[in-house]
């Protein structure tokens, strides 16, 4: 099992990098997260990830991409819910990369 160094924290992540126990995410975690992928988070990320951990809240299950490009289109309208923004923000696998960085599971059909 691998471990994230947070401060004074040994945080627990899966073989995958996503963390093993959803309740150790903070915002700390998230750009510890971020800068393994080397990565810096934005203000557009943030909104994402808030967006995503308002989705795992109501369904209880981390978006594939299609959902999560339609619920960022509702909730955030469609200059923000598309894929070419989503794909810009998160490397090209923006489900996976943002619920990991939201402290989510891996969503269930990513490979």
């Amino acid at each position: 099992m691998n471990t994230l160094v947070v401060g004074d924290r040994h945080i627990a992540l899966d073989k995958d990098g996503y963390l093993v126990d959803l309740e150790d995410w903070s915002p700390a975690v998230a750009d510890a997260l971020a800068a393994q992928e080397d990565l810096v988070l934005g203000a557009a990320h943030w909104e994402i990830l808030e967006l995503l951990r308002a989705f795992y809240a109501e369904f209880q299950l981390s978006p594939a991409t299609r959902p999560l490009i339609k619920y960022t289109a509702q909730k955030l309208g469609p200059e923000k819910g598309n894929s070419l923004h989503l794909n810009s923000l998160f490397k090209g696998t923006p489900a996976k990369l943002a619920a990991k960085l939201a402290g989510l599971p891996k969503p269930t059909n990513c490979l």
